[in-house]
């Protein structure tokens, strides 16, 4: 909990949350009936925002269908259930969704890339821009990068918006 919020308010934040992930729960398990695509749906709630994953026992390929080239069928999958949730109680969402552990992996590889970035501008001295990238990768990049003892900016419009590491 944050300074200054009560245990009530806590309590009621998650209940909030975890009432956004069963809305989106529901919503994305009608898309998989529609879609005939086999996946369970796993909720829970992660630094303050719903957090949604479809998985598969079986491995399954069809789920990558769900990801699409790059996330981008993913991302558009979260903002259709986002807009859902918000049908549904009338609030702006932040929910995550991820889809066979498409959004973890990049996670990962993302925070590998910040601290490389943070590792090469310690060296150099000098600001490194990196390539564009949608405002869930560059979050994950910039955290990466506070986690070095770095600073860093986004820049540029989208869906051309990128990060720069700036050195101390």
């Amino acid at each position: 909990m944050t300074e200054g919020t009560t245990s009530a308010e806590g309590a009621d934040t998650l209940t909030r949350l975890e009432q956004e992930g069963e809305i989106a729960a529901d919503y994305l398990e009608g898309l998989l009936d529609i879609a005939d695509l086999d996946g369970d749906i796993d909720m829970d709630v992660e630094a303050d925002r719903a957090s949604v994953s479809i998985i598969s026992d079986t491995g399954s390929r069809d789920l990558q269908k769900l990801v699409g080239r790059d996330g981008e069928v993913l991302e558009a999958l979260q903002e259709l259930t986002r807009l859902a949730v918000h049908r549904e109680t009338g609030d702006r969402s932040r929910l995550m969704l991820d889809i066979a552990g498409y959004r973890a992996q990049k996670r990962t590889e993302l925070s590998e890339l910040g601290a490389k970035a943070a590792a090469e501008v310690k060296s150099s001295g000098e600001p490194k821009r990196l390539k564009p990238m949608t405002p869930f990768e560059r979050k994950v990049v910039h955290d990466a990068v506070k986690a070095a003892g770095l600073r860093s900016e986004s820049e540029g419009e989208e869906p051309q918006r990128f990060v720069v590491v700036l050195p101390n």
